[in-house]
């Protein structure tokens, strides 16, 4: 949070980031020794009308289960094997041979991220040579995915106010190159590959509720404060570090845009944090879903809707204790913890 074979003859034209902007997804962890059969995982997925789903980590069963469903695609790899998906080619071939090419004509993937979260840290060195070499072995296989990797909002040194938005220094080293490169990235058939950013208004709010608004890291404009940037007015804090992630970047390429996906967000319904609670994980969730499904953007990229994906489809057992077990949208019995309108018309 490996296998082998070859033979890459046959083309497979497939554009995979075709699909609606502004798209609502579901991340899909697997970290519960109670969760449903991958089957009646998609099976929810299609019956709740979640159109995209995320997996950190590839799977066969998950992946053989997603065939033929309509369901985007976004595809991890383990952090551990982003050592040899790095330095050794072959590795990188095998990794698609075994979990991208298989699948490629029967499931739309989205994007391949290498590595989750693993910037700044021992690791990061390794993230942008794990995606040129997965990007070329995608591309030797002929199949047409965009690679790139998922950050946590730690690789921002400045957040606020979001036009400051900039790297941090111990990230910047390794963010600039990545960034620079999903930017003039020109591999056939793509126009480039987006950023995923991983965005937790919950844990800015619990680590300061004294001094951050609930109403504004909920996206309840009816009891929000409003932030103003430059003349720029922010309502919700889901947008503003979105957008600081924005203005690290265009620094970071000196100005050239990368579009951003929102790979996680979400709201404890407990476990004990500040402001966990169903009422309020209902309240983010939905408030979101409607904000997202509204097309309207961030002031920094308006009318530019964003592709976001909740976190997480179901409590999960075996993550530590505390809220980390209480962001799942369903119980494992496939219950709901609370609803969610999926069109964002609640």
């Amino acid at each position: 949070m490996v296998e082998r074979k070859k033979n890459r003859a046959v083309t497979i034209p497939f554009v995979a980031n075709a699909g609606a902007e502004g798209a609502i997804g579901v991340n899909y962890g697997m970290l519960g020794n109670n969760l449903p059969s991958p089957a009646q995982v998609i099976s929810m997925y299609k019956a709740k009308n979640i159109s995209y789903v995320r997996l950190f980590h590839p799977d066969t069963a998950v992946l053989a289960a997603l065939r033929n469903s309509g369901i985007g695609v976004v595809l991890g790899t383990y952090n551990e094997d982003l050592a040899r998906l790095a330095s050794d080619a072959s590795f990188a071939a095998s990794w698609v041979e075994s979990y991208v090419k298989p699948f490629a004509g029967a499931v739309s993937f989205r994007y391949i991220n290498a590595g989750n979260e693993v910037i700044p840290g021992d690791p990061a060195a390794n993230v942008l040579p794990a995606m040129r070499n997965l990007q070329t072995a995608l591309t030797s296989a002929g199949v047409s995915v965009p690679v790139t990797t998922a950050v946590a909002t730690s690789v921002l040194g400045v957040s606020y106010p979001p036009s400051q938005g900039a790297f941090s220094e111990a990230a910047s080293p390794y963010m600039a190159p990545i960034v620079t490169y999903l930017a003039s990235k020109g591999a056939p058939l793509l126009k480039g590959a987006p950023l995923l950013v991983n965005v937790y208004p919950y844990f800015a709010y619990a680590a300061d509720a004294e001094r951050v608004q609930l109403g504004y890291a909920l996206l309840s404009s009816s009891q929000a404060a409003s932030v103003t940037d430059g003349g720029v007015v922010y309502t919700n804090m889901f947008d503003a570090i979105v957008d600081a992630a924005h203005a690290a970047v265009e620094k970071a390429t000196g100005g050239q845009a990368v579009e951003l996906v929102v790979s996680e967000t979400g709201w404890p319904s407990g476990g004990g944090g500040v402001g966990a609670s169903v009422e309020n994980a209902a309240a983010y969730n939905n408030n979101l879903v409607r904000h997202v499904s509204g097309g309207a953007g961030t002031p920094r990229r308006p009318g530019k809707a964003v592709e976001t994906y909740l976190f997480a489809m179901f409590n999960e057992n075996q993550k530590p204790e505390g809220v980390e077990q209480h962001f799942g949208l369903f119980q494992p019995d496939m219950s709901e913890v609370y609803h969610v309108d999926f069109a964002g018309s609640v």
